[in-house]
């Protein structure tokens, strides 16, 4: 970006693909365009070359580069992004032949999220994953001189700047590594917690841009920003949501999963994906309205299975209904749930979906407490159990909708079971 008088004003950006029929490079291009527009870049133009392999040297062919390089010369183009991932040969070599800064999907996407993350983990994960992706495309002159020695703490007189920097930049990663380490186990600790306090937890997962965070502020209030942007979350919220029957679960909103995601993001934010992992239920979220909604809905269950959430209730959130008619839809889907998070729409369905799938059935139960126990009411009262009380001559007739921890503390007073199932 270039600022003039405090106001940033957008690269003008070339987006190029090279289409060797590994993927819908069209879709792929498209992606890019909306992945450039959320990283501050005012994308022009595309450009596509048809290969059946990547040229090494300059990735298209160099018919391709002079093209590129005229097109840059009479538009003003200040960046070019590539929709691959680019050698750092190649990138120095497209550089030197358009006088245009060059980057990649990869670069694009780590500075994306460089600009999103405000927690700490994030702001790590990030670090790590940018200087993982830096340090093989360090370049630089002088790299042939040799190491001649120096003292303890200091580089030696002949080391050039770039072996200094590779060092400090090693050395950086290890410690980056041990902070996540920590972060970690931080995080398993929250886990075991919740698991120990039987909180059933539901995660928010899905294509960047499906409307999960808001999704989340309007079940939770959260406040997560939500914007019609590319990867406008990053860093996972928890917030409790109350569901009708009175049970209260923690809903997480994760980072949201794009195709072609970079291994080195996949890696560094792996600890955060995890957390849907460990869900007792997953909502996977997506833009009914995108033309690319069925895939989108694939590359999402296509992570929770490598993620090893095949074992979980994944229930399809078809989100943004409002701007698809039921006629011309194809994504008729079992279990699937359609909402509009934007319009207020189709909410209680997508509760009563979650209650459906909660690892335990709440039983219904009427028990009259003794005055001596009345306390019991206010623990079923803290965790949401609590439908009605009345005091009796007896004491407090209670209606509740209990789980078996719960179901132990008031068996010895249920006067009425109002479940089919009298065993929990």
């Amino acid at each position: 970006m270039n600022y003039t008088e405090n106001v940033i004003v957008p690269e003008r950006t070339l987006l190029v693909s090279l289409d060797t029929g590994e993927y819908d490079a069209e879709e792929s291009l498209r992606e890019l365009w909306e992945l450039a527009k959320s990283g501050g870049a005012e994308p022009i133009a595309t450009m596509m070359q048809k290969r059946p392999s990547p040229e090494t040297a300059t990735c298209v062919g160099s018919g391709m580069v002079e093209e590129i390089r005229n097109f840059c010369e009479n538009n003003e183009i200040e960046l070019i992004i590539f929709d691959r991932e680019l050698t750092p040969t190649q990138i120095r070599n497209l550089e030197n032949a358009t006088d245009v800064r060059v980057v990649d999907r990869t670069m694009l996407i780590l500075d994306i999220f460089a600009q999103r993350a405000q927690s700490r983990a994030g702001k790590v994960q990030v670090e790590a994953a940018q200087l993982k992706y830096l340090l093989p495309r360090l370049t630089g002159k002088g790299t042939a001189l040799s190491r001649l020695g120096g003292g303890i703490g200091t580089r030696g007189p002949g080391e050039t700047k770039l072996e200094t920097d590779r060092r400090h930049i090693r050395r950086r990663i290890e410690a980056l590594r041990e902070q996540l380490k920590k972060i970690e186990v931080g995080r398993h600790e929250t886990q075991r917690r919740r698991e120990k306090d039987g909180t059933v937890t539901v995660a928010l997962v899905g294509y960047t841009n499906a409307g999960k965070s808001t999704l989340m502020n309007l079940l939770t209030q959260a406040g997560v920003l939500a914007e019609d942007k590319l990867f406008a979350t990053l860093d996972p919220t928890a917030r409790a949501l109350k569901l009708p029957g009175g049970k209260t679960v923690m809903l997480i909103d994760t980072v949201g999963l794009v195709r072609r995601l970079p291994h080195h993001l996949v890696e560094a934010f792996r600890s955060t994906l995890e957390q849907a992992a460990t869900a007792d239920i997953i909502l996977n979220v997506c833009d009914a309205s995108s033309p690319e909604a069925r895939t989108h809905l694939d590359v999402t269950n296509e992570i929770l299975q490598s993620l090893g959430c095949g074992d979980r209730p994944v229930i399809p959130v078809l989100n943004k209904w409002d701007l698809v008619g039921d006629a011309d839809s194809a994504l008729h889907l079992t279990g699937a749930v359609r909402i509009s998070a934007l319009k207020n729409e189709g909410i209680p369905a997508l509760l009563q979906a979650i209650e459906d799938n909660l690892p335990v059935k709440p039983v219904d139960v009427t028990a009259l407490l003794p005055f001596a126990k009345t306390g019991i009411a206010a623990q079923l009262r803290k965790v949401g159990a609590l439908v009605s009380e009345e005091y009796v001559p007896e004491g407090l007739l209670i209606h509740a909708r209990v789980e078996p921890r719960e179901m132990a503390l008031i068996k010895p007073y249920i006067v009425e079971n109002n479940s089919e199932s009298e065993n929990v």
